[in-house]
């Protein structure tokens, strides 16, 4: 069913990247949309459909099934409402309203049409002068290049085998220990690294173990599926291309470093599992990864190092989280990639999350580099003072990754095995 009367543009201008276009570009978008409702239990998106549109949630609640069975919820006016439901395209998930709903439905060609005429921020320049873009062609390139995310011709990296059809063995609640040993088997180096993480400090026990089964049986299933698609984001962080390579691996590694400090600070700081802290840290910046390879088609525009910095900034949350919900990752896992850099996000669990212990990490990987002057103080920071309700405060905090750095040192050695 679909209704007529337009939003107020500062309804318009809440979701994203609708907040990118000027008030004159919102009219006309608000002309050329339609509304729909939909009753609870009616079907709002197919999954395996590419239909070009996007579904903004104006109110109500709808549900995501991918097709591995996981479910989540988005509800209105929340910030998973804030871009469109279920973007990628073709459709990952089957969405389903829960509670009366209504969409603002926009064709993608002309979204994408009017973002690449809609102004750039001002970019801040290496010689400190503000340059508006507006009109020079690096304004236009920038716009297609945030066009070609819009309609989805980004190439997402795609979540490696053995990782996949190990999360799939674990989730299965009659799996053994020993029909994920299988699945982890049916990749020899990825056994191999499993076997020698099982005996490596972290978590050696009496005695070494011999093979896959065993290592399954004493790390557990839960860190057998973290650890085995830690392993495997090595491989989405490579490139052929020389010039691209040199940036994956200052990525690698930035997220490796996040990585270490997050298992450590999940380990002495919350009750959370840290091997997934581990994991959470490593991809805090998986959205680069994407960006990177698709700025190597548009030399013109990344030729200043100013504007690539400009695009990953303004980029990186949404790609990343358009790559984590396209390999089916769970909501605590999103949060962490979308906020690892807003110093002031404040989650609304009561105990601490992934999300914060990412944003504690990265500030902790900033000290000492050029980065340090850009980060406020660390009792102004809402994660770092959820992570303080367990004691950690400036001094015990720095205190405690010095006592910990022969820790954080055996997790980088577990990042490093080949």
């Amino acid at each position: 069913m679909a209704g007529q009367d337009s939003l107020p543009l500062r309804r318009l201008k809440e979701f994203q990247p609708l907040n990118r276009l000027t008030d004159d570009q919102l009219v006309l978008l608000a002309s050329r949309a339609e509304r729909r409702t939909h009753s609870p239990g009616q079907r709002v998106v197919q999954r395996g459909v590419r239909d070009g549109l996007d579904f903004f949630l104006v109110s109500g609640k709808v549900e995501l099934e991918s097709v591995d069975g996981r479910k989540s919820v988005v509800e209105a006016e929340t910030e998973k409402a804030l871009t469109p439901i279920a973007r990628l395209q073709p459709r990952m998930y089957d969405v389903t309203a829960v509670k009366p709903c209504e969409f603002l439905v926009v064709e993608q060609d002309i979204l994408n049409q009017l973002l690449r005429s809609a102004p750039v921020a001002q970019v801040e320049m290496d010689s400190g002068e503000s340059a508006d873009d507006g009109e020079t062609e690096e304004h236009h390139l920038l716009m297609e290049f945030y066009a070609e995310l819009r309609s989805n011709q980004l190439k997402l990296p795609s979540v490696p085998d053995v990782a996949w059809k190990v999360r799939r063995a674990v989730d299965r609640e009659e799996s053994t220990a020993a029909q994920v040993a299988s699945a982890v088997s049916a990749d020899p180096a990825m056994a191999a690294k499993l076997v020698r993480a099982c005996n490596s400090p972290l978590y050696r026990g009496f005695s070494d173990v011999r093979n896959v089964r065993e290592a399954v049986v004493r790390l557990g299933m839960r860190t057998t599926r973290q650890l085995v698609t830690v392993f495997s984001m090595r491989e989405v962080f490579k490139s052929r291309q020389a010039s691209l390579q040199k940036e994956m691996e200052g990525l690698w590694r930035h997220s490796r470093e996040v990585a270490a400090l997050a298992w450590v600070l999940a380990d002495h700081a919350t009750n959370l599992n840290p091997e997934e802290a581990l994991l959470a840290g490593l991809l805090h910046d998986i959205g680069v990864v994407p960006i990177l390879v698709q700025a190597e088609h548009h030399i013109n525009l990344f030729a200043d190092p100013a504007n690539l910095r400009h695009v990953i900034g303004e980029l990186r949350a949404d790609v990343g989280t358009a790559v984590l919900e396209s390999w089916s990752f769970p909501a605590p896992f999103l949060d962490a990639v979308r906020h690892a850099e807003d110093w002031s996000f404040e989650c609304r669990e009561d105990a601490p999350q992934l999300v914060d212990v990412v944003i504690v990490a990265q500030m902790h990987s900033m000290i000492g580099t050029s980065q340090n002057a850009e980060l406020p103080p660390f009792d102004q920071v809402p994660a770092y003072r959820r992570l303080g309700e367990l004691e950690l405060n400036a001094s015990r905090s720095l205190q405690l990754l010095t006592e910990a750095r022969a820790r954080v040192d055996e997790v980088q050695q577990l990042l490093s095995i080949r």
